[in-house]
């Protein structure tokens, strides 16, 4: 059966045209219900025990979902209308918006790949005597609580969990296996009568955790949030409270997506100890990265799933999986063409997140103007895996404009470094980041926003860097000059000072992306432009120091195909007449070599110079003053010898 919209117009506070959301979505819609969570629960009760049901009301989805769960039947679907299109100044002209909602809500979410990490209870507690030894005596019957103090000032004989004198020098690690290490370490010392005593101090105190509640008021112990780290004001009750509740929950095993995944057969982090590039270990800002040989490693119970590494990551060996860019991709076509096929022009596109930009949009749906018609809501799990690629996939797909509402956390010199690269490649479109913490100023700056005519759509298909030079494309049409790009951009040129590159082709045999590749049959240096990551890898490399970066973006097609950059004629064996070498190079070498260096005084010598490696050979083994020419070899002697 296919699915059914379920629709209601909220106490008759909203239009909503259920022939137009019908043709527009390609699902059967209900009547426009009035009061569906309320008096008409009876009619949400029929459409979910005849299956399928999509229910276009998020705020009483609690509601639905105990009615399903009272009825034994299938949990219905939801999608919000409402705060995103209906409660809007510009409510009644957005059936194509509500179409494009409803076919985004329905297409299948791909399933993630999940870490199990395991807790068991260990607990250290950070923080003044009197609130860290009360929050110990909460949770010291759920969890094995370690309070670690700076003074010895009245310390409790409860034996229900361990109390540690010392300073904390460091903390690392994640939920579940956090490395602190300690030091003027002193422990209890069990025996004895009277006062509670200590051992003598010592540094350099290790040991090792699953959850650190930390309520000591100072600064943070990691410069992002990270799981199975509690972190509360102790003059703030509320606060605390929270905090030692969350951390009784922390106990037994819990899943959590693998939101990124490394494939180090591209990766262009180093080569020969020689370092490329670092855009995933800068952008992140947990830590989780780190160098591993040529490549990098990142660590998943760290990692936070902000996606910035992903979206920086020039060759593509860094994906985001939870969920993928294809998805992503989908998402975004999906709304465009849907809006397009109901009937809507020029849309525009507000990326926000789940818990900031959900928030901001629903109050202003309910106490200002709203969204306007033409701009439709994008929610995803992280803003900052939103990059360039994604600004221009959203572009060429038809959107006019795009948007992204940041919140306070989000980051924002990685999503500017993206937002400058996109402006350029696009030749400035209407691209912004919004940075607002007011509701009216989002509305503002959403209804006084004059765009151009968005381009003829594409289906955005490929990697990161083939949806960039899709949209590009789309954009400019068959551009032969180059788009310049801002320093540091992943995509552009190699150029070779021909007067000093000696074809050595060291910068070839290190290109982690086969950009620049060399003849066999002829001393010949090749590029093609659409592979280079401009990773710098080969200007590090180059030991004339004859190559240098130009960031563009070259939309012909001859950035798809080699062009030599450096050529020279071969030099011929004097001896077998096959060539080898550059003549240039073998020419200095004689000039150099040739009557001045002792090895090559004679004249004799100095022809193996100019020989290949096999004439080379035979000629040092066969002349006279050979000297790695041994002795004959004895005559063999044989029994008649001896008789």
């Amino acid at each position: 059966m296919p699915n059914t919209l379920i629709l209601c117009d909220c106490c008759g506070s909203q239009a909503v045209d259920g022939k137009a959301l019908a043709e527009g979505s390609g699902l059967a819609c209900s009547r426009v219900h009035t009061s569906l969570c309320t008096t008409e629960l009876g009619d949400a009760a029929a459409f979910l025990q005849k299956g399928e049901a999509v229910i276009a009301c998020l705020q009483e989805r609690q509601v639905f979902e105990e009615l399903a769960d009272e009825l034994a039947v299938e949990m219905p679907d939801f999608v919000d209308l409402r705060d995103r299109a209906g409660w809007s100044d510009e409510g009644g002209k957005s059936a194509a918006k509500m179409a494009a909602l409803v076919a985004d809500s329905q297409l299948p979410t791909p399933s993630v790949k999940m870490l199990d990490i395991q807790s068991d209870g260990q607990c250290l507690i950070l923080g003044p005597a009197d609130v860290a030894l009360d929050a110990a005596s909460q949770l010291s019957e759920v969890l094995n609580i370690t309070v670690l103090l700076e003074n010895a000032a009245d310390i409790p004989v409860n034996r229900n969990y361990d109390v540690v004198l010392g300073k904390l020098r460091s903390a690392q690690g994640a939920f579940g296996n956090f490395e602190v290490k300690i030091d003027a370490l002193q422990l209890i010392e069990p025996g004895g009568r009277g006062d509670v005593r200590f051992t003598p101090p010592r540094d350099g105190g290790q040991s090792n955790c699953d959850i650190l509640l930390d309520l000591r008021g100072e600064g943070a112990l990691f410069g992002h949030k990270r799981d199975g780290y509690l972190r509360a004001d102790p003059r703030n009750p509320k606060a605390t409270a929270k905090a030692v509740f969350e951390a009784g929950q922390m106990l037994g095993v819990f899943e959590k997506p693998f939101y990124v995944s490394v494939d180090p057969s591209i990766c262009a982090h180093s080569r020969a100890s020689i370092p490329g590039c670092s855009n995933c270990i800068n952008a992140c800002q947990t830590g989780a990265i780190s160098p591993d040989g040529d490549h990098v490693k990142i660590d998943p119970t760290v990692c936070a799933g902000c996606g910035g590494c992903a979206s920086t990551c020039p060759s593509g060996a860094i994906s985001y999986d939870a969920p993928s860019f294809g998805h992503l991709l989908r998402r975004i076509e999906t709304i465009a063409r849907t809006y397009r096929e109901a009937g809507g022009k020029s849309p525009r596109l507000l990326v926000h997140d789940a818990e900031f930009g959900s928030e901001m949009i629903s109050l202003e749906a309910r106490f200002g103007r709203g969204l306007p018609a033409d701009v439709i809501p994008l929610e995803i799990e992280s803003l900052t895996r939103f990059g360039h690629a994604e600004m221009l996939a959203a572009l060429g797909c038809g959107f006019a404009a795009v948007d992204i509402l940041l919140a306070p956390d989000s980051e924002r010199e990685t999503l500017s470094a993206a937002l400058e690269l996109a402006q350029a490649i696009s030749g400035g479109a209407a691209l912004r980041l919004l940075d607002v913490a007011d509701p009216s100023a989002l509305s503002e700056a959403l209804y006084g926003q004059n765009v151009a005519k968005p381009v003829a759509p594409i289906l955005p298909i490929g990697n990161r860097r083939q949806v960039t030079r899709l949209a590009a494309k789309a954009m400019h049409g068959s551009s032969e000059a180059p788009l310049p790009l801002p320093v540091g951009a992943p995509y552009g040129a190699v150029v070779v000072d021909q007067s000093a590159c000696t074809l050595c082709l060291s910068c070839v045999s290190l290109c982690p992306s086969g950009a620049l590749l060399d003849n066999p049959d002829s001393p010949q240096l090749r590029f093609q432009e659409d592979a280079c990551l401009q990773c710098g890898l080969c200007t590090r490399a180059c030991p004339e120091g004859a190559i240098t970066l130009r960031p563009q973006l070259d939309l012909s097609d001859n950035a798809l195909s080699q062009r030599v950059l450096h050529e020279e004629e071969p030099f011929a064996c004097i001896s077998c007449g096959s060539q080898f070498g550059v003549k240039s190079s073998i020419e200095r070498i004689i000039e150099k070599l040739s009557g001045k260096h002792s090895m090559f005084i004679n004249s004799d010598n100095a022809k193996l110079i100019q020989m290949c490696d096999k004439c080379r050979i035979e000629a040092q083994f066969n002349k006279d003053s050979n000297p790695f020419q041994s002795a004959p070899r004895p005559k063999t002697r044989t029994t008649d010898d001896y008789l």
